[in-house]
């Protein structure tokens, strides 16, 4: 039995072509030649389970066969807001470990002590993409640009609101004991870099009704922290 063969199509259902990219991998890896059975997924909660019409060296054309429509596995919506690492590649390891997890939409932030000041989320989006086929998501979280701390902290936003920090002079909750014990449909959580959001910045997000909370008793690095933090929102709203 050949395995399932999945591909991200944007709107699959009001196209007929694969994507370049998509296209590449289809032909050159795997093959495909026209008959063959495919599943497209549209990153918006459906799969399709589609044929090859006409695989030429450019072009994979296919028609849908049956929608499949899908549920995911968590109510609402989750939102990390991460200041990004010097080393680029453990937020890779980060938004391909959160998307095999499942979440909705990570931002990236620009915080006091933060070692970074740019990243290409276009990348970021590629490796969320990936994930996403592989572990069969049927949602695609949103990549948003880096932006700075104030600046996200200032937008209105629904739902309950966390900003994970180690400052002991501050009071703070257990994030996952505060989620399994309260109401939650949409959760934002923030997470700072290797050094911490200062503490002026976890004042004034708390002043904009962000609740102080504590991700455990460990001490994390950036990436495992918001991990953690998102399989902690995952889990609270099975």
């Amino acid at each position: 039995m050949k395995e399932e063969r999945y591909f991200y199509v944007p709107n699959a259902d009001r196209n007929n072509e694969l994507p370049p990219e998509e296209t590449t991998h289809a032909l050159r890896v795997l093959r495909l030649q026209n008959g063959d059975d495919m599943f497209l997924m549209d990153g918006r909660g459906n799969f399709y389970h589609a044929e090859v019409s006409l695989a030429t060296h450019k072009k994979c054309l296919y028609h849908i066969k049956e929608t499949l429509p899908q549920e995911k596995t968590w109510r609402g919506h989750i939102h990390l807001a991460i200041a990004p690492t010097k080393h680029i590649d453990r937020m890779e390891w980060l938004a391909e470990k959160a998307t095999e997890v499942g979440f909705d939409e990570i931002t990236f932030l620009h915080c006091a002590f933060s070692e970074r000041k740019a990243l290409r989320t276009d990348r970021i989006e590629k490796i969320v993409i990936s994930a996403a086929k592989q572990s069969r998501k049927p949602w695609i979280p949103v990549v948003n640009e880096l932006e700075s701390f104030k600046t996200f902290i200032q937008q209105p936003r629904e739902g309950r609101k966390f900003i994970a920090h180690c400052y002991e002079e501050i009071e703070k909750k257990d994030f996952f004991d505060d989620l399994m014990n309260g109401p939650n449909e949409r959760i934002t959580v923030l997470v700072g870099p290797e050094g911490d959001f200062s503490i002026d910045e976890v004042k004034f997000a708390m002043a904009q009704g962000y609740e102080s909370v504590s991700l455990g008793r460990s001490r994390l690095r950036t990436e495992t922290a918001g991990l953690i933090a998102v399989t902690m929102a995952q889990i609270s709203l099975r």
